[in-house]
């Protein structure tokens, strides 16, 4: 549980950056980053040890050899400020060892090409690691709820329209889905691979027990979790979050999702969760063919649809959230994806959010798709739900309040034959393929829910009038007695 004590002391060590010079968020989160990997090696290799002296044994598959202990967070938290600043950038220092010694740890060391180490003074390092020394992280939920935090501190949107998704709305999606231990997770859009880190926490929420078993822990540590992220940036910052999650051997690429470069990805996901860049578009010709023999596009969240549809097995299902535009938009494009999870895969539900959700990185409107691979159709009905309330307020704020419409939708949505005698005035119903089809395949819900319009009835005008002048002499009369007062 993050407490208020873990919050001040991580908002300390974000002060200590800011008023060290270093004012870019994801910067600060990078190089926290890279502290916190170190001290995670660290304690791998106290762990490796003391198996090795209960059983008597040498150290298996050491992550640090004898000469590079002064290297251990451990041996150099302690030490003098310039001493430690000269560990880190010297030649086979800290620094490099996290480069360069992938074939002796854990798989952040995959996406340590181009890191740069930017803190620039030895005071301001001394500072960091002794605060952050100070921060308890030996309970797995602490280490990733820590991290979560550093997370939320992101305040500007990044390039291409890419935001952090906010983790009530992945955990609505989540629990939607509810992940399975056969499942192959994957977000092709992973950015700090929340959709994933979450998807771990349904896990072993749901499969303690199973996770016991060796070829389980096996398939969760080093298969289930798939994600696709070309910012080198945001992919160690997302490896790191999964680390810290308890997840040490996650499949992440470090290609451009929508490229002829992403193979790994074909067929190969039985569940993706998404939220792909809203913003701009792409050379076709940059576009990988098979997503555009889906949908002919330059649009980055139309293509993004496409590619989940290529990268999911036959029976894969998956949770995507859209901007409202392609629920109704008419070109062509957008109309051809519509028809697409249609006509040829199961669509089972759109769920639309009101503006507000993603604030203060944008106010689009936007909506959940939840979708089956099938290739051979079998949309019978849509489920539509419109969501009021996140349990946040809808401004710039994001203030906590009581409204919360996602428990209902959660509920309502695993018990879809229940919702069939639903109104279209009710906030949630279901509406046949065949009433969609007529409509031009638009999905968005103000096509079809129904309004129920309140009768007003006013006074008479003339008896308003007369009202106005009795208001009117009844001011007059108390205007001359205050006169008289004055007198």
């Amino acid at each position: 549980m993050l407490t208020t004590e873990l919050k001040s002391q991580i908002d300390r060590v974000w002060e200590a950056f800011w008023t060290g010079g270093l004012s870019n968020p994801l910067t600060v989160i990078e190089q926290m980053t890279y502290l916190l990997f170190i001290r995670r090696l660290d304690e791998l290799q106290t762990q490796k040890e003391q198996k090795a002296n209960l059983l008597r044994q040498p150290i298996e598959a050491p992550i640090f050899r004898e000469e590079e202990y002064p290297l251990r967070w451990s041996r150099f938290k302690d030490a003098d400020p310039e001493v430690m600043f000269r560990l880190f950038t010297r030649e086979a220092g800290v620094f490099d060892f996290l480069r360069n010694s992938g074939h002796r740890s854990a798989a952040f060391t995959k996406y340590m090409k181009g890191a740069t180490f930017m803190i620039p003074t030895p005071r301001l390092l001394s500072q960091v690691v002794d605060m952050l020394s100070n921060i308890d992280m030996a309970d797995r939920d602490t280490k990733g709820d820590v991290y979560e935090y550093l997370l939320s501190k992101i305040a500007s949107a990044g390039q291409n329209g890419q935001f952090r998704t906010p983790r009530h709305i992945i955990r609505m999606m989540v629990d939607m889905v509810q992940p399975t231990l056969d499942d192959v997770i994957c977000d092709p859009s992973a950015g700090s691979c929340g959709f994933l880190t979450v998807s771990g926490e349904y896990i072993r929420q749901h499969y303690a027990t199973e996770l016991y078993h060796d070829e389980a822990l096996r398939h969760f540590q080093e298969d289930m979790f798939m994600g696709v992220e070309f910012d080198p940036t945001m992919i160690r910052i997302g490896a790191m979050n999964l680390i810290l999650h308890g997840i040490e051997n996650p499949q992440l690429r470090d290609v451009d999702a929508l490229s002829e470069a992403n193979t790994d990805f074909t067929q190969k996901a039985t569940l993706v969760l998404a939220n792909p860049p809203f913003k701009g578009s792409l050379d076709r010709e940059a576009v990988d063919g098979k997503i555009l023999s889906v949908v002919d596009s330059k649009k980055t969240e139309l293509l993004f649809l496409a590619l989940i549809l290529k990268g999911l097995q036959l029976g894969g299902r998956a949770a995507v959230i859209v901007p409202d535009g392609v629920l109704f938009g008419s070109s062509k494009a957008h109309l051809q994806i519509r028809r697409e999870l249609i006509e040829r895969q199961k669509l089972q539900a759109v769920i639309s959010m009101p503006g507000g959700v993603f604030k203060p990185y944008a106010g689009v409107s936007t909506a959940v798709l939840l979708f089956t691979r099938t290739d051979s159709g079998g949309t019978d009905h849509v489920w539509f739900y419109d969501m009021h309330a996140d349990g946040f307020s809808l401004d710039d704020k994001r203030q906590p309040t009581d409204a919360n419409d996602i428990a209902d939708i959660v509920q309502r949505y695993h018990h879809l034959p229940a919702e069939a005698g639903r109104l279209r005035t009710d906030r949630s119903f279901l509406v046949p393929v065949q009433e969609i089809r007529d409509n031009n395949f638009d999905l968005s819900i103000n096509r079809y829910k129904e309004t129920v319009y309140e009768e007003k009835t006013y006074a008479a005008p003339a008896e308003i009038i007369r009202e106005i002048e009795s208001l009117d002499a009844e001011r007059a009369v108390l205007l001359n007695e205050l006169k008289e007062m004055l007198v």
